[in-house]
């Protein structure tokens, strides 16, 4: 377990608990979720539904065998663990996979750092990343959108939409060279992660959370300023070697990474000029990833690399604390000062 002080009360409370911020967080995932699912299929039902389980399912059986109570397994952090590794793998991905990476977020990513609460690296990003590299090739068979239709009065389904296959596509960012509309890509008309492809709903379920105080605004501003400033300027510079700001913001795992896992309050740093540094690097990293890495998605290195360097931003970055020795060797040279003067 790793034991540092990243701040020191005294704090202010609110009546928020973490078992209620978790199941908040899910309840604003659920709206992209459900949309992902109409777009590519019964199978992708099966990916969320099967990493949910298995994730509870190992919780359970870690709390037993760590003495603790087991209950804490819906305590909502496993339920949210599950649905973002199942958000950011592919729709089609068979099930063997998705029990794999659920079983190495529990138990690799959580509960061997000592629990909810200990973890230095995001464990959904840990396992996407793990399953990414023993698996490329599962891990990159995108599906184009085959949605319900339902014009005519009549609601048909494709036939992609009851079966594990599909039409095989490149996602947006390894299109590089192909004029992307800006309309598509936020509404969601792409092939990506399951969960990842809707900018709007992502940005609303983002929206409420800082709405609701759970997160605040400075990590996802910084995050997306970070991408979209040297995207910019790249691509005016050499508009057809880079992808444009827009392009990179609404698609791959941007949006979700800004508002729902850099935002992670274990892993990420708690001061404000902690968070804008951390946010930025983040940005950053996801944009040298794409532009100039091996893969075309970068989100899950980048947040995991700044993950190592919280506690280092925090330590450097930290305000001055209350009673603090900066502030009573302060006090102490003005009450010098102020005698000697008399």
């Amino acid at each position: 377990m790793i034991n540092y002080n990243s701040a020191v009360g005294p704090f202010s409370h609110s009546k928020n608990s973490s078992v209620r911020i978790m199941y908040t967080v899910i309840a604003t995932l659920m709206p992209a979720v459900v949309f992902g699912i109409y777009q590519f299929g019964l199978h992708s039902a099966w990916v969320v539904l099967c990493c949910c389980v298995v994730a509870v399912l190992v919780e359970f059986g870690c709390l037993k065998l760590m003495g603790r109570d087991p209950k804490a397994c819906v305590d909502g952090s496993a339920l949210l663990t599950a649905l973002l590794l199942a958000m950011s793998l592919p729709p089609n991905a068979p099930l063997w996979l998705v029990s794999i990476g659920a079983v190495f977020a529990i138990v690799v990513g959580k509960q061997l750092y000592g629990g909810l609460g200990q973890n230095l690296f995001n464990p959904a990003m840990l396992a996407r990343v793990m399953l990414l590299i023993c698996f490329p090739v599962e891990m990159t068979r995108w599906v184009d959108p085959s949605p319900i239709d339902f014009s005519g009065n009549q609601i048909r389904l494709p036939t992609e939409w009851l079966t594990v296959d599909g039409v095989t596509s490149a996602t947006s960012l390894s299109e590089a060279t192909e004029s992307l509309y800006i309309q598509d890509l936020f509404l969601g008309m792409q092939a990506g992660s399951l969960g990842e492809t809707s900018a709007f709903l992502l940005l609303l379920g983002g929206g409420i959370l800082i709405k609701k105080g759970i997160i605040d605004w400075v990590i996802p501003v910084m995050f997306l300023l970070g991408i979209a400033v040297p995207a910019f300027i790249s691509s005016w510079i050499e508009p057809d070697t880079f992808l444009t700001a827009s392009t990179h913001i609404f698609s791959g795992a941007a949006l979700l990474g800004a508002f729902y896992i850099a935002t992670d309050l274990v892993t990420s740093p708690t001061s404000l000029k902690g968070q804008a540094v951390y946010g930025v690097g983040c940005g950053l990293l996801v944009w040298l990833i794409r532009s100039f890495g091996s893969y075309p998605e970068g989100v899950a290195f980048a947040i995991l690399i700044m993950n190592a360097a919280s506690p280092l931003i925090d330590h450097y970055l930290r305000p001055s604390l209350f009673g603090s020795g900066e502030l009573q060797k302060s006090s102490a040279k003005s009450a010098s000062n102020s005698t000697s003067s008399k």
